[in-house]
């Protein structure tokens, strides 16, 4: 496990307007250095409020658990809506009330006690073979039908962005007609769940599946690669259900530690984090839609087009969490 550590600080400002020993948080993230390290510079500019930052791809919660009431953590940026999840169920968050936070985020975005919010949202989209099917109306629930088989691609089905999708279909469904669902859907696999996410764009490139199952900023990112601009050149993007209940969403988000030693501080970085410039620029450096109603995606998302999104409030994804580990289980999903 590797972990980063990296002060945010001012430059410019005057001795005499520097942080004193009060006006510092500091906050452990699953989200990479190049999205956060810019916006946490403008709320020090803003506020004077230092901020001291460590970088991890996972631990983050067991490193809380060990640090106990000694840890200096004052929040945590998660990359996806599984990990608020673990933060919640290990006793690791605080509940916050701000009428802020609940303004800038809408009620499907929080946690109805204030245990988490989300920062940015991101479709789980389907991607068809340009040259071999060309735009489709699909939906989550076709990717079972017979017609397919031999023609999807996806990753593995433990990854936290299929199981929220599972959670969603059980949500939906029933937990009987999910697994029915499930177990159509490893019948149309054409091989075995591997890679990531962008893996599954380039398998649709090269002829291996003709459908594939991927989070939208990732197939930004792709075009945005000079490298791989052809690979996403070879899909489209399809946003799935949009004759129904919409496509499903999962999320970023974050959390006030149980301990936080400068929780005041860190509520003014939640509502900084949940406002406008904040929002626009999460949605800017990695092509995720924002939560904020009234923030504009950046213009290379907004050129996929509108979508209507599912409705389903993300915090019911949790109620079903463990089933959907259960039924990716029962149908031997990834083997």
């Amino acid at each position: 496990m590797k972990w980063v550590t990296c002060a945010v600080f001012v430059g410019l400002m005057s001795a005499a307007h520097s942080a004193s020993a009060q006006d510092k948080l500091t906050v452990y993230s699953y989200r990479q250095a190049f999205l956060v390290e810019p916006i946490l510079t403008r709320f020090t500019e803003d506020t004077g409020i230092s901020v001291d930052v460590v970088f991890a791809k996972d631990g983050i919660a067991e490193r809380l658990a060990r640090e106990g009431r000694l840890s200096p953590a004052d929040l945590v940026l998660t990359s996806d809506f599984s990990r608020l999840v673990e933060l919640v169920d290990k006793d690791l968050t605080s509940p916050v009330n701000s009428s802020q936070l609940d303004s800038n985020i809408p009620e499907q975005y929080r946690d109805p006690e204030g245990q988490w919010y989300a920062l940015t949202m991101r479709v789980r989209n389907l991607y068809t073979a340009k040259d071999r099917l060309g735009s489709q109306q699909l939906t989550y629930e076709s990717l079972a039908e017979p017609k397919y088989k031999g023609k999807i691609c996806t990753r593995s089905g433990k990854h936290p962005y299929n199981v929220a999708l599972v959670a969603s279909m059980i949500a939906h469904h029933g937990e009987a007609q999910a697994k029915t669902w499930l177990q159509g859907v490893k019948d149309n696999l054409a091989r075995k769940p591997q890679g990531n996410d962008r893996g599954q764009i380039a398998a649709v490139k090269e002829g291996v599946c003709d459908i594939a199952l991927g989070n939208s900023y990732y197939y930004g990112n792709t075009l945005q690669d000079p490298e791989q601009k052809t690979v996403a050149e070879a899909v489209v993007i399809n946003f799935p259900n949009q004759a129904d209940r919409g496509a499903h969403v999962n999320v970023s988000g974050m959390v006030l530690t149980r301990h936080a030693p400068n929780k005041a501080n860190a509520i003014k970085l939640m509502e900084f984090l949940s406002a406008d410039v904040a929002q626009k620029a999460y949605a800017e450096v990695n092509m995720e839609y924002p939560v904020k109603a009234n923030v504009p995606p950046s213009p290379l998302v907004a050129s996929w087009g509108e979508f209507k999104s599912d409705q389903l409030p993300i915090f019911k994804l949790a109620e079903y969490h463990q089933a959907a580990v259960k039924l990716l289980d029962e149908v031997q999903f990834d083997l």
